[in-house]
C-alpha cells in the first residue's frame, strides 16, 4: 500500500508538470524518485513510531495531539531534504532562485498528505480492530452456545444411566441371566453416549442402533407388556439430529406411557421426510394419556427443546400430547431442518 499510494502520489506531480506546460527532464523523474522513497521511509518510520507508542489503543484526541506537531514536523524536514537535493544535487534551480514561500508551500501541502496517509492508516487498523472484536464476540458466543450443550448433555446422560441402574437391581436377585444380557445392553449405551458427548450430531440411522439397544433392554425387563415397531423412510437415514434425543423420547414414552400401565402398551417409530424435503418429521407414538401438570415439564423435554434451540433455531421444534385421532395414544414429534446431503432413494 505504501507503494502504491506513494506511486499514485508521484504519478499525480508528474501529471501537473505536465499540464503546466512545463519540460520534463532527467532531473525532474529524479527528484520525483528520490522525494517516493524519503515518503516512503518517512511514513514507515511514522508508522514504527505509532505501532511502538500503541497509539492504537489511545483515544482520538490523544492521536491528534500527537500527529499535529509530528506531522508539520515531517513535513518540514522532508522538504528540506528535498531543497537541498534540488539545489546542490540535481541542480533542478539555484539557491538565487529559492524561496522562502516555497518552502512553505510546500511544507503545508506536504503537512495535509501526511494526515490523509495518517487518516487512511488509522482507519484501517481501527476498521481491523473493529472486525476483529466482532469475531472475537461471535468466539465467545460459540463458546458459550457449546459450553450450554456439554451441560444440557451432561444432564441428559445420567438420567438415562441411573434408569438403566435401576432396571438391573430389579432383576439381579430375580433372574440373573436377563440381568446379565441387561448389563450387556446397558454398556453398548454408555459407551454410545460416552464418545457422542463432544458430539452435536449423528445420523438417524445411528440413533435408531441406540433405540432399538434401549427398546431390547427394556423389552427384557417390561417381556409382553412391551412391543413397538419401526416405520423408517430410508431416504431419512443419513440426516443429522442430535444424539440422544430420539432415544430421550422413548424413554419418556415407555417411563410414563407403558411401563405404569399393567397391560403395557406399544411404541411405534416413525421418520420421514416433508413433501418439500426441507424437514424430518419423527413421531414416536405410545399407548397412555399425556396428563403434564402446569409448569412442572421433565428435565429430559426442556433440555431437549433447550438443546433443539442451540442447534436449530426456529427451524427445530419438539412437541408432545394427546393423540387428536385416536384414543389413549400420546404422539411426540420432533421436526428438524435437513443438515446433510441425503443419498438418492
Amino acid at each position: 500500500m505504501q507503494i502504491v499510494c506513494w506511486g499514485l502520489f508521484g504519478a499525480l506531480g508528474t501529471l501537473i508538470i505536465v499540464l503546466t506546460g512545463q519540460k520534463i527532464t532527467p532531473g525532474m523523474l529524479a527528484t520525483q524518485a528520490f522525494m517516493m522513497g524519503l515518503y516512503i521511509a518517512t511514513t514507515h518510520g511514522l508508522r514504527a513510531l505509532i505501532r511502538r507508542g500503541n497509539w492504537l489503543k489511545l483515544s482520538v484526541p490523544k492521536v491528534l495531539l500527537r500527529l499535529l506537531p509530528l506531522n508539520l514536523t515531517l513535513a518540514l524536514l522532508t522538504q528540506c531534504v528535498v531543497c537541498v537535493l534540488m539545489i546542490y544535487g540535481l541542480k533542478v534551480f539555484t539557491l538565487e532562485q529559492f524561496r522562502w514561500s516555497y518552502l512553505l508551500l510546500y511544507t503545508l501541502n506536504m503537512n495535509f498528505v501526511f494526515w490523509l496517509w495518517s487518516g487512511l492508516y488509522f482507519s484501517l487498523h481501527y476498521l481491523d480492530n473493529y472486525k476483529q472484536a466482532d469475531i472475537d464476540k461471535w468466539k465467545l458466543t460459540a463458546a458459550v452456545r457449546e459450553a450450554e450443550m456439554r451441560t444440557l448433555k451432561a444432564q441428559i446422560n445420567p438420567h438415562f444411566m441411573f434408569n438403566g441402574l435401576n432396571n438391573i437391581r430389579a432383576l439381579v436377585t430375580e433372574d440373573p441371566l436377563r440381568a446379565r444380557e441387561m448389563i450387556t445392553h446397558l454398556s453398548d449405551l454408555l459407551r454410545y453416549s460416552i464418545q457422542l458427548n463432544s458430539t452435536e450430531q449423528v445420523t438417524l440411522a445411528r440413533e435408531l442402533e441406540i433405540v432399538e439397544h434401549y427398546l431390547e433392554l427394556e423389552a427384557v425387563q417390561l417381556e409382553e407388556r412391551l412391543t413397538y415397531s419401526l416405520d423408517i423412510d430410508p431416504a431419512a437415514l443419513e440426516v443429522l439430529i442430535p444424539p440422544m434425543t430420539l432415544q430421550l423420547l422413548v424413554e419418556n414414552s415407555i417411563k410414563h406411557g407403558i411401563a405404569p400401565r399393567p397391560a403395557g402398551g406399544q411404541i411405534t417409530i416413525s421418520a420421514r421426510l416433508n413433501d418439500a424435503h426441507e424437514l424430518l418429521l419423527v413421531k414416536v407414538r405410545n399407548t397412555g394419556r399425556y396428563l403434564p401438570i402446569p409448569g412442572h415439564e421433565g428435565v429430559g423435554l426442556r433440555n431437549a427443546r433447550e438443546r433443539l434451540q442451540l442447534l436449530f433455531g426456529q427451524k427445530a421444534g419438539l412437541s408432545i400430547g394427546n393423540d387428536a385421532t385416536t384414543p389413549d395414544v400420546v404422539t411426540a414429534q420432533l421436526q428438524l431442518p435437513l443438515t446433510t446431503q441425503l443419498h438418492p432413494a
